[in-house]
């Protein structure tokens, strides 16, 4: 029943604001723009003989501007594994050019967007590194500054925040904070620094630092990355990294569908139980059929992972298939 009230609440929200969007044309503000992430797939893991259908993710999501440098952002999802959340509340000030500063709950700058993002992954499961380190959104204040260097796009992300994840307002005396250093844009070469530290309470406080460096062309990218998680507790620190490339092979835009895009992963992660092995790796190959014109978006994709398991890693036997084979088959709409 409460379901079907928010359902309810978020419908009628978009269509008033779309009637005021349209009172208010002749300005061009407030401005508004809607987005959405839907993913549905299935899994088998042959190892058990087990299988499940998931809506892994069912996002919806607005922007906009209220005035000329003043901007929003909201994004719901409607089904994380069955589970309601609030993603992104946030308003934003452009106070010049190249410079904002986000005050809300927003992503936090030290994963990137395309590793966490649903609607730009490369596979249908994320890399461990971007699944098991920490939360990807927080409640602070955000700035970035974005300038260039000659022709080289250069872009600082500084960050505080309540360290409690989302929607979690508590009182806390521990700040946290991520920093980021971006050099090159979203076409080419591309690389990012970044630090984190996350003192949520007496018993979780992790420090991060880590780098990645990226090729993307209109056709096909390839991305590495490296992290370190330091456990200012309990000393169980982690080190993960990924190698990860998808070409795209375009066909004929008359058809269903409009390319394939062959991928391959590598992954890690090692929490230092034994030197001269590494915990937990994982080969992936994948296949994608895109629905669209745009590559590495809308598609019909199948993985299949394999999973090598040395050391048992706590966080992955939360239930048998956590660390086992799977054949995934995913339908991933953009838009």
């Amino acid at each position: 029943m409460q379901t079907k009230k928010l359902l309810f609440t978020i419908i009628m929200g978009c269509a008033t604001l779309f009637t005021f969007s349209q009172e208010k044309e002749s300005s061009g503000y407030p401005s508004f723009s809607f987005d959405g992430i839907l993913k549905n797939k299935f899994e088998y893991v042959p190892g058990t003989e087990t299988f499940r259908f998931d809506v892994r993710n069912s996002r919806l999501g607005i922007k906009g501007k209220i005035f000329p440098m003043v901007s929003y952002r909201a994004q719901v999802e409607l089904s994380n594994e069955g589970k309601f959340q609030v993603l992104d509340l946030s308003g934003t000030l452009h106070p010049y050019k190249g410079s904002s500063f986000t005050f809300g709950q927003t992503s936090v700058p030290i994963f990137n967007s395309y590793t966490t993002n649903p609607g730009t992954m490369m596979f249908a499961n994320r890399t461990f590194l971007a699944k098991y380190y920490a939360g990807t959104r927080d409640i602070g204040l955000l700035s970035n500054y974005q300038f260039n260097v000659g022709e080289v796009p250069v872009g600082i992300d500084f960050g505080i925040f309540n360290g409690n994840t989302t929607n979690s307002p508590e009182w806390t005396k521990n700040i946290s904070y991520s920093a980021r250093l971006s050099v090159g844009g979203m076409k080419g070469l591309r690389s990012t620094v970044k630090v984190y530290d996350y003192p949520r309470n007496e018993e979780t406080h992790y420090f991060m630092y880590g780098a990645d460096i990226r090729y993307e062309a209109d056709n096909w990218k390839i991305e590495t990355e490296a992290m370190q998680r330091d456990d200012r507790v309990y000393h169980k620190d982690l080190f993960s990294t990924y190698i990860q490339g998808s070409y795209c092979f375009r066909l004929n835009e008359k058809n269903l569908f409009k390319s394939i895009m062959p991928a391959a992963r590598y992954d890690l992660i090692d929490q230092f139980k034994n030197d001269d092995q590494i915990d937990v790796s994982r080969f992936t190959l994948g296949v994608g059929f895109g629905l669209g014109k745009k590559a590495f978006n809308s598609m019909l994709r199948f993985d299949y992972e394999w999973y090598f398991v040395n050391n048992p890693l706590d966080f992955l036997q939360k239930y048998e298939e956590m660390d086992k084979d799977k054949f995934t088959v995913e339908l991933v709409y953009v838009f």
